[in-house]
């Protein structure tokens, strides 16, 4: 099971998930009121929500806003969710591809903005299905490194079904198939992990190399502004920086 999470690598070298919190509420709140609004407000009858509210109270958000982002996705109250799930392609500098989830409710709006931060940071927006052949999309779930042996971990995931296991400094991250991602995070919790994530996420097949300062720079530029946005969920990337030379960048 060997590790290919280069953009993912890149994004917490940089610091570039830690936004405000605010920023992080509301992009959860969207994440919990989509699941609701697509499998209804029963966490234990909605794998996708539970997952959600799981990631959420990992990130410390209160009980009453996972509740009010519930009843948003479900229509009661008068607050119903007119959000939407949106990918779109482009690429930046280099010739790197991205990809970009966004869940709106004005895609007359999103559309236009996207394309506006694309040209700024010298890349532009590309028509559906320009990059995405490129990915695979797969599951993905961390572990806290400081909770379990990796031995022990690597047992556990595959025989839940996992395709592979990889580590950083903090957190072990266990990546499946697109529809096992559920099916292993519970066989996971029955088996006595503790997770603190799971998502689906984009995975390159290949990766595209920069070894220019410059061209580096741009490129997390672009995906730090996509990130800012705020109908963007989560930006993926085929970049691949030497780690030479993402010591050099400024953080």
């Amino acid at each position: 099971m060997a590790g290919h999470s280069k953009w993912s690598k890149v994004k917490r070298f940089k610091g570039a998930i830690d936004a405000k919190r605010g920023q992080i509420f509301s992009k959860l709140a969207k994440e919990i009121a989509i699941a609701a609004k697509i499998g209804g407000g029963d966490p234990n009858a909605n794998a996708r929500l539970r997952s959600a509210i799981q990631t959420a109270r990992g990130q410390s958000m209160p009980n009453d806003n996972i509740e009010r982002a519930i009843k948003r996705g479900t229509g009661e109250g008068g607050d119903a969710a007119a959000l939407e799930e949106i990918v779109y392609e482009g690429y930046g500098p280099g010739g790197v591809a991205i990809i970009v989830e966004a869940a709106t409710d004005n895609r007359n709006r999103t559309a236009p903005e996207l394309r506006s931060i694309f040209t700024k940071n010298h890349g532009n927006l590309a028509t559906s299905g320009s990059v995405s052949y490129m990915f695979h999309k797969k599951g993905q779930i961390t572990v806290p490194r400081s909770s379990i042996e990796e031995d022990r971990l690597l047992e556990f995931a595959l025989e839940a079904g996992a395709e592979e296991l990889t580590n950083d400094e903090e957190q072990y991250v266990i990546t499946t198939a697109h529809d096992q991602l559920y099916a292993v995070a519970d066989a996971l919790k029955q088996a006595g992990v503790t997770t603190d994530g799971q998502k689906f996420t984009f995975i390159p097949e290949t990766t595209v190399p920069i070894a220019d300062e410059s061209v580096a720079k741009q490129v997390l530029q672009l995906c730090d502004a996509l990130e800012d946005d705020d109908d963007v969920q989560n930006v993926y990337s085929n970049i691949e920086i030497p780690d030479e030379l993402l010591a050099k960048l400024p953080a």
